[in-house]
């Protein structure tokens, strides 16, 4: 059995570069990808967040979340993470990693669905269902981040595993870059859409009501 192992492990090492790698790199850095974007957009919705949930009528300020509010709505998905990579890291080499993994890619789907659809009829409400989905969400990518750089260095060969899995990574860097591009399309299109007055201006017809 040992004997076994040995023999597809050197094959896959002494394997030319074949069309299957680069659908591995695809695969894998789509899951870095997805990691990112979820992990770190949180920082540009939090703004709208608190504009929309912790707006005072009359303040001289639009609005914004509270401290601790902003702490733990950025901070909760990354105690997810911590938790999902030990976890999932161990369920991995029990059940298989590629099985695995598609439950990680499922998990990240259902609660960044839920997330965009947090329920709630007060402000706390809606953070704490938001809070609630996010930590999901974390779970769901830490298992993401070892099962994919695991995955992609199995594929790989010898020559070809180190820039194999630094691209794997590098997908981190355009996940951070799509969600600042996507809020900022979004909330031009939403100007051009919904035209209102200033907050200087008007403060009451600036400010979207709560849903």
């Amino acid at each position: 059995m040992a004997r076994e192992q040995l023999q597809v492990l050197n094959a896959l090492d002494g394997a030319k570069t074949q069309w299957y790698h680069f659908t591995a790199i695809i695969i894998a850095g789509m899951g870095f990808f997805t990691d990112a974007y979820d992990l770190f957009c949180i920082s540009l919705v939090t703004k709208l967040l608190g504009r929309i949930y912790y707006h005072v009528d009359g303040s001289p300020t639009p609005g914004s979340l509270p401290p601790n509010v902003s702490a733990t709505v950025n901070g909760v998905a990354f105690c997810g993470t911590l938790s999902g990579q030990l976890f999932f890291g161990w369920l991995g080499d029990k059940l298989g990693r590629k099985k695995v993994y598609g439950i990680t890619l499922l998990l990240m789907v259902i609660c960044s669905v839920c997330s965009g659809l947090s329920f709630g009829h007060s402000p706390k409400g809606v953070m704490a269902t938001l809070c609630f989905f996010r930590f999901w969400l974390g779970f769901g990518i830490g298992g993401d981040y070892p099962l994919s750089a695991t995955i992609m260095s199995e594929y790989a060969n010898k020559k070809t595993r180190g820039g194999f899995i630094a691209a794997v990574f590098a997908m981190q860097g355009f996940g951070i870059l799509a969600g600042g591009t996507v809020a900022i399309i979004i909330s031009y299109v939403f100007k051009v859409k919904f035209p209102a007055p200033s907050y200087k201006v008007d403060p009451l017809g600036s400010t979207i009501p709560r849903g």
